[in-house]
């Protein structure tokens, strides 16, 4: 599994339309065949910071989503956007996704 996270500075006068602005961005990468997973989440530190994290079934997913028409069309959306130039981690992992955490379980 390709594994990205990936910190956005938003401008502080586009903060609170982040997720709107990149919606259609988002939805399209959801709907792509090797998108395992592609979740927005906001610092509770920093209101003008956003993490994506992303989750591609292998290199050649990652691939059709960086060649992809909404993928150009995302970048140029967020360029007006951000504040700073985005901070990434980008792994070949070998999990096939999300799996159980063995150091915390529910109580029954």
């Amino acid at each position: 599994m390709i594994f990205i996270a990936v910190k956005f500075t938003v401008r502080p006068e586009h903060a609170e339309s982040w997720l709107e602005r990149t919606a259609a961005f988002t939805a399209a990468t959801r709907a792509e065949e090797g998108n395992l997973f592609f979740d927005w989440s906001r610092s509770v530190d920093d209101p003008n910071q956003y993490v994506l994290l992303e989750g591609f079934r292998d290199a050649e997913a990652g691939a059709v989503h960086v060649q992809s028409d909404h993928f150009k069309a995302g970048l140029e959306t967020m360029a007006g956007l951000i504040a700073a130039t985005p901070e990434i981690i980008n792994a070949d992992i070998p999990n096939a996704g999300w799996g159980p955490m063995g150091e915390l379980a529910v109580e029954a």
